[in-house]
């Protein structure tokens, strides 16, 4: 599995700690920024990364923030793109059974990187369901195509 990784400044700290866990594993990770706790721009960072797995070039992405919510609805804004923004165990594996997400956000100052792993480690392990769950996937790609 390929995972892009990128953070604004907001969460700079818990990527850090995310990256270095995911390199820990058989998972290759490639992080797109930013690098500093010095005050950037999301966008700069969400758009990068969400494009790259839209085309195809990663099988996941994962954004963070102070929040999570600025990184979200910026990579939700790419066509092809399911980002869930997830601060619980139950979501992050029910967003990939049930929405065959692509893509993760956090927010940093909203959980601690203890969860945030654990958040990450059941996101990643956990399927798509399929079955009656595909039908809504595909409602959600043709809202996308009628853009």
């Amino acid at each position: 599995m390929k995972v892009a990784i990128a953070a604004d400044h907001g969460g700079y700290r818990l990527k850090e700690e995310i990256r270095k866990w995911l390199a820990t594993t058989d998972i290759e990770v490639e992080d797109f920024g930013c690098t500093c706790e010095e005050s950037v721009d999301y966008p700069d960072y969400a758009l990068p990364v969400a494009k790259k797995v839209a085309a195809g070039e990663f099988d996941r992405g994962i954004l963070i923030c102070g929040t999570g919510i600025g990184m979200s609805i910026a990579a939700n804004k790419v066509p092809g793109i399911r980002c869930a923004l997830v601060h619980d165990t139950f979501s992050a594996k029910a967003t990939r059974e049930h929405n065959d997400t692509n893509m993760l956000a956090m927010g940093e100052r909203v959980i601690g990187p203890g969860l945030a792993l654990d958040i990450v480690k059941i996101w990643l392990e956990t399927d798509f369901q399929g079955g009656r769950h595909e039908r809504r996937v595909e409602k959600i790609k043709q809202i996308e195509a009628n853009r």
